[in-house]
């Protein structure tokens, strides 16, 4: 077979195939892994070559064969495939395997247009070369193939319609970091940037979509998520559409907040015309967030929030469902209902909810934010008003026909929209917490825009970034961790470019940053604890204190350094408190573990110095970046032992970490009974976590008497995360009967990656 089969070179030239070359290259990828076998892999390689093929297309098919092994039982061969995928990639994007220097790297991008110029305007050759020590490129061979395959796709700089490759991961890192840094002063730079690269390559911190593929090119928009909220007007409409237009461009992920649009048949200019309702301002609203395409792959997505008691909730709670037609639905969006105390306990007691159109209950609307008690007197003086439109529904009738369809499509969210402004850094009665964002994680003040091109509304943006727990040995890692993090991203707040003024101030003002969490799952059982059985209460109490503490430290620090938020008096913080002082107290019932920091003496320094960002944490589903870092995703269990993953480039495996050490510790999603100590550990998270978390509930029908989930068993969850103080959540998961190593997360991919959550 040597002798009859040629192979054709990058440069055109033919000549026969060298199979010696090849065994070579796959022993050297197989050095240090247990369980691999270099001539199995040969094996099915050989069998795949034909005369005059590529020896680009044998690279892939021996990577190829590579990844096709990837098991529990033979989990190494995502690190075989993995190093055989990034000597392709550099012999794509260098000729050769080795990279170049740093400062010719740099050169040669900045003169392609690849490269922000400003790197060559900041740094010297000599700095640069300095860089280039820091840089450890043999790094590379720690990712799995999932994660070399999510870089080449999404992340490292490339011409996405050639496919040409420019650059490989080690320069991305160190290149995100001299970027985020370079306004530091020269003396302290090149070692923040040092730490940080440290911490982002060897998967410490984990970094968002956005930062990864945009920082270091011309582009400068690198927030995740983007918060644009609607008044009842016209004109404030059409700027909303605008603005989502100009943030999907971008690859933003949206949250539209669309509540105050009055309901259908409302009086409008006087009474001289009816209105048409919200629907056909949701279908304008979802036209522009799938006009743009993002990157050449796929439309935007957003989240549309609007709130229980609206007169037309029926028709919207329905907008996903399947049945009904095109002028009935909008389906191309997912849907946040927001609900508060009242709402629930009418529902406890078996009574009814009244239906308004915001437009005819002054001061309701606003209320149902900023403050409860005059909301709830509000609410029940309107009920008795008989001048005034409404409707009423038994509670149950309205809450069932929501978990309906929230089980039916795993898309309508729910946003507690009192526990997101009674624990919050925000004061409620003057910046109150009216929407989410896309994945229901962020909880951020935002303003009606009236005129695109102004500041008088408010956008509000958040800058994610996580910390890998997997890769931490003891909690006071995070200290150092929490300081790079939060320089790092609050730098970049001043990096990025702003499409529109109201985003521009907003951010400036507030300076909301929203760091979480990955390798949960891992975490939990390298610790020997389970999500269902209340063992890992205290290691989740003890861990998240520690990161809201040591955040709030290093947002205080650099508060002292480079002075605290203007809007830092609009925050709880400036009055003294914090989430310890704020949270659900039904939490101390399934948790007794005591506080392990001298949050006192923080208070202190807060009021004294402030905060130099008003929001600091926020758990994401981060379902790509969790890859990249070969990590559990976000807070989540997962599905299987092995993860498959759907990518353009076909299937992708990655085994959970250190399955053959742990194994009998993981507790896989569907082997869970009930959703009870998740979210007991999602509460406790919610205690210190300052914005919201994307949490999920999950159903295996084949559990339930009649192969059905029962409505009572639906409700119930939902109290509880509502007793607990869970601010918002995100999927309804139900098992499908697929085989849980195959069914894998794409729809959350598909439906956070517009930019974002996807961190």
């Amino acid at each position: 077979m040597n002798q009859q089969i040629t192979v054709q070179k990058r440069s055109g030239v033919k000549e026969n195939i060298d199979l010696d070359k090849i065994h070579r290259v796959i022993t050297w990828a197989a050095e240090g892994l247990d369980n691999v076998s270099v001539s199995q892999v040969e094996l099915r390689s050989h069998i795949q070559f034909y005369d005059g093929i590529k020896t680009e297309d044998i690279h892939e098919t021996i990577i190829k064969a590579a990844a096709d092994l990837i098991s529990e039982e033979t989990p190494d061969y995502q690190y075989l495939a993995a190093r055989l995928a990034v000597f392709h990639l550099r012999k794509k994007a260098y000729g050769q395997f080795e990279p170049p220097t740093l400062f010719d790297h740099v050169n040669k991008m900045v003169d392609m247009g690849k490269y922000d110029k400003h790197l060559l305007e900041d740094y010297t050759a000599e700095e640069l070369n300095i860089l280039d020590t820091y840089i450890d490129h043999w790094r590379d061979m720690n990712f799995s193939y999932a994660a070399v395959k999510q870089l080449e796709g999404k992340y490292l700089v490339q011409n996405r319609v050639t496919g040409e490759i420019y650059e490989s991961a080690q320069f991305l890192y160190i290149m995100v970091a001299a970027c985020l840094f370079a306004n530091y002063p020269k003396e302290t730079r090149l070692d923040y940037i040092r730490r940080f690269y440290d911490a982002v390559s060897l998967f410490k911190i984990s970094l968002p979509t956005p930062i990864m593929s945009g920082v270091r090119t011309p582009t400068r928009q690198f927030s995740s998520c983007v918060l644009i909220e609607c008044d009842d007007s016209l004109d404030s409409i059409n700027a909303t559409a605008s603005a989502i237009v100009r943030y999907v461009s971008q690859r933003a992920g949206i949250g539209i907040n669309a509540g105050r649009i009055r309901a259908l048949g409302s009086p409008i200019r006087g009474g001289e015309a009816f209105h048409t309702g919200c629907i056909p301002f949701y279908k304008y609203f979802q036209t522009a967030v799938k006009c743009c395409s993002q990157g050449g792959v796929r439309g935007g997505a957003a989240t549309l929030f609007y709130p229980m008691w609206h007169r037309e909730v029926e028709s919207l709670l329905v907008l996903k469902n399947n049945r009904g037609v095109e002028e009935n639905r909008v389906r191309h969006m997912d849907y946040g209902v927001q609900i508060n105390k009242l709402m629930y306990t009418r529902l406890i007691k078996g009574e009814s909810i009244s239906l308004f159109s915001p437009s005819d209950v002054p001061g309701l609307y606003d209320a149902f934010f900023a403050d409860q008690e005059e909301f709830e007197r509000l609410y029940v003086q309107y009920e008795n008003d008989p001048s005034i439109k409404r409707e009423t529904r038994k509670a149950v009738e309205l809450f069932s026909l929501m978990m309906q369809e929230r089980a039916s499509t795993g898309r309508i969210y729910i946003q507690n929209v009192d526990h997101c402004n009674t624990h919050s850094p925000f004061d409620p009665q003057v910046a109150p917490i009216r929407q989410s964002n896309l994945c229901l994680e962020i909880a951020l003040p935002t303003k009606p825009l009236t005129n695109v091109e102004d500041d008088q509304g408010e956008i509000a943006l958040c800058t994610l970034s996580a910390f890998n727990l997997g890769a931490i040995k003891e909690l006071d890692e995070l200290e150092e961790l929490a300081d790079l993090t939060i320089r790092a991203l609050d730098s970049l707040l001043d990096y990025q470019d702003y499409p529109l003024p109201a985003a521009r101030k907003a951010t400036m003002n507030r300076r909301t940053l929203g760091v979480g969490v990955i390798n949960f799952a891992y975490y939990l059982a390298k610790n020997g604890v389970r999500y269902s059985d209340g063992s890992a209460n205290g290691l989740t109490h003890r861990t998240f204190e520690a990161i809201q503490y040591y955040l709030l430290k290093a947002s205080v620090g650099l508060a002292k350094e480079q002075g605290a938020c203007p809007s830092f008096n609009e925050t709880n913080y400036a009055k003294g408190l914090l989430p310890i002082d704020t949270y659900k107290r039904d939490l101390d019932a399934i948790c007794d573990e005591p506080l392990h920091f001298d949050w006192d003496a923080l208070r202190t320094e807060i009021m004294e110095h402030g905060l130099r960002n008003s929001t600091l944490s926020a758990l994401m589903p981060s379902e790509t970046s969790s890859q990249i870092s070969n990590a559990t995703n976000g807070i989540e269990p997962p599905r299987g032992f092995v993860s498959i993953k759907a990518s353009k480039d076909g299937i992708l495996k990655q085994v959970v970490p250190e399955y053959d050490k742990y194994k009998d510790n993981y507790e896989l999603l569907w082997n869970i009974e009930s959703n009870d100590g998740y979210l007991q550990l999602v509460g406790l998270m919610q205690k210190f976590v300052d914005q919201a978390i994307s949490a999920n509930t999950n159903y295996d029908p084949s559990k339930q008497a009649g192969g059905k989930v029962p409505m009572k068993l639906l409700l119930k969850d939902l109290l509880s995360a509502y007793k607990l103080g869970v601010k918002t959540l995100y999927y309804h998961n139900t098992r499908d009967g697929a085989d849980d190593a195959q069914k894998d997360l794409a729809a959350q991919d598909d439906d956070c990656a517009g930019g974002a959550c996807k961190i």
